[in-house]
C-alpha cells in the first residue's frame, strides 16, 4: 500500500471517530503528495524517498511553527501543531537515537575518508542521504561538527 492509499484510509478513520487534529494533519499530507505529484514534469508518482522528505518537511514546518508559538506563549496553537507532529512522525521512519546516530556517524566519516572540519561537507553529504527520514537535519550537523 501507498503512503497516499494508507493516507486516504486514515482520512476516511479520522472522519469517522471525529478526530479534528488527525484529520487536519492527514489531509495536509494528502495536498503535499498531491501537489508533488502534479508539479511541472512530475510523473504522476512519487518514490520512497520523496514521500520520506515531504513528510520531513511538514514535521519540520510544524517544529518550526510551535517554536515560535512557544516563544509568544500561543498555548493553544502550539498544542495544535503538537498534535499534527504526532501524527505527522506516525509515518516517518523510526527516529535514531542519539548513540544510534553517533555510531551511524561515525561509520559515514570512516567511508568518506573525513580527517577534519575542512571535511564536514562531504561527510554532510554522505550522511543527509544516508540518514534521510531517520534523523533531523540539525541532529547530523551537530553530531558531524562534534566527531570532527
Amino acid at each position: 500500500m501507498t503512503l497516499k492509499e494508507q493516507i486516504d484510509a486514515d482520512i476516511k478513520d479520522a472522519m469517522r471517530a471525529k478526530e479534528q487534529d488527525r484529520l487536519r494533519a492527514l489531509r495536509a499530507i494528502k495536498s503535499m503528495i498531491l501537489l508533488e505529484e502534479t508539479k511541472e514534469g512530475a510523473t504522476g508518482t512519487i518514490s520512497k524517498d520523496d514521500e520520506i522528505k515531504l513528510l520531513s518537511k511538514a514535521v519540520k514546518q510544524r517544529r518550526d511553527s510551535a517554536d515560535i508559538y512557544r516563544q509568544q506563549g500561543r498555548e493553544d496553537l502550539l498544542a495544535t501543531e503538537e498534535a499534527e507532529i504526532a501524527v505527522i512522525s506516525n509515518y516517518l521512519p523510526k527516529q535514531l537515537s542519539e548513540d544510534e546516530l553517533r555510531a551511524k556517524v561515525q561509520e559515514l566519516i570512516a567511508q568518506v575518508g573525513a580527517t577534519g572540519p575542512g571535511d564536514m561537507g562531504k561527510v554532510m553529504g554522505a550522511a543527509s542521504k544516508a540518514l534521510a527520514g531517520q534523523a533531523e537535519g540539525k541532529a547530523i550537523s551537530a553530531m558531524v561538527k562534534s566527531l570532527l
